[in-house]
């Protein structure tokens, strides 16, 4: 079991020291940190290695301190982005992946036992950015409108379409500057899976993906890139995580949901999504759902789980035991190290029922090692 960890650290250690060359200095504190922590792993306590997407990672890493605390279990993770979790996941480097996207089919049958159980551990939404002056209140946006902006069919603020949703808005005659993002990334594929589900168009175009053809506009790299991009340029409109524009005081649209309100992309409506999702579907097994476009009235139309990635029979039976006390801590004390964050933790209704999905995915593994 030892020599089953050494190797999963080896693997992702050089992985990340590659990966880290020009990288800022922190990156390769993280991966010097979770080699040593590794190293230093015996019989009483197997370190868990995960990996993936970096949009959880401020609450990942605090959920692993305070959880080691509590259990001297010791869980290493690298933030390397969603695509690189799920690669390592296949690879059967890690104990577990992480990804605000979903695996598809293809990519499940190439992991280890060609099975992937899909955790929700939090929700997150992409948010509409804006930088026009004078208004006094934020923009409403419908999704063929929204559509129509990102495709470049409606290329003025004050279009008739725009004038329509916005009359007690004084839109200003200026040129629509789309912005988004230059890099792969599980906002692009949120985003562009909502604008896939709302607009035919879209869907027979560009399509959804983490690393889009976009029709019209200029890329920046990150949240941080297409913010700035937005701030800086009259007119423009971008797309970036909804914790983010809201810890950096960025106007956000309201958009119109599938029930016909504006909604914000604020806590309720981000977990109403999530609930009215899952009480659609009757117990699923497979927690791979797509919250965009959700039903109800209060749902924020382009919300998403973020997902720990686990393929049961890469695990040893007490790998598989330490995950799930892990998760049973994080979905439940860890709700306010959430919170404390910006991060919305699942609603409890909606936990109690990840938990047991989980654990009767989980469970079976155990006896196999």
């Amino acid at each position: 079991m030892k020599a089953r960890v050494r190797s999963r650290c080896a693997v992702i250690g050089s992985l990340l020291c590659i990966a880290a060359c020009g990288a800022p200095s922190d990156a390769s504190s993280r991966v010097a940190t979770a080699t040593d922590s590794a190293r230093g792993s015996d019989s009483s306590s197997v370190d868990l290695l995960g990996a993936g997407a970096t949009f959880p990672y401020p609450l990942y890493s605090r959920w692993f301190n305070r959880f080691a605390q509590d259990s001297g279990i010791r869980i290493n993770y690298l933030s390397i982005g969603s695509g690189g979790g799920i690669d390592q996941l296949i690879a059967d480097s890690v104990h577990f992946g992480a990804s605000d996207v979903p695996m598809t089919d293809a990519e499940i049958a190439r992991a280890p036992g060609a099975r992937v159980v899909h955790i929700p551990m939090a929700l997150g939404a992409v948010a509409l950015t804006y930088q026009l002056e004078g208004l006094a209140r934020p923009l409403r946006l419908t999704p063929s409108v929204i559509a129509e902006l990102f495709l470049g069919a409606i290329t003025t603020w004050n279009d008739p379409r725009l004038a329509a949703l916005n009359p007690d808005l004084a839109l200003p005659d200026d040129s629509v500057r789309v912005i988004h993002r230059a890099d792969a990334s599980g906002t692009s594929f949120i985003f562009s899976d909502y604008l896939s589900t709302v607009s035919e168009a879209w869907a027979n175009g560009p399509g959804r993906g983490k690393d889009i053809v976009w029709p019209v506009g200029v890329g920046g790299n990150g949240n941080a890139g297409v913010a700035a991009q937005v701030k800086q340029t009259r007119g423009a409109i971008g797309y970036v995580e909804g914790n983010y524009a809201r810890l950096n005081r960025l106007p956000v649209a309201r958009v119109q949901n599938a029930a016909g309100a504006f909604v914000a992309p604020a806590a309720f409506e981000i977990a109403s999504a999530a609930v009215n999702v899952l009480d659609a579907v009757q117990e699923p097994a497979d927690l791979r759902v797509s919250l965009v476009n959700a039903p109800g009235r209060q749902s924020y139309p382009i919300a998403s789980f973020s997902w720990l990635l686990v393929a049961p029979s890469a695990l040893t039976s007490m790998e598989t035991q330490q995950l799930l006390r892990f998760l049973q801590w994080a979905l439940t004390d860890g709700e306010r190290t959430a919170r404390e964050l910006g991060f919305e933790p699942l609603p409890t209704v909606l936990a109690e029922r990840v938990l047991a999905s989980t654990r009767a995915q989980l469970q079976p593994a155990a006896s196999r090692r």
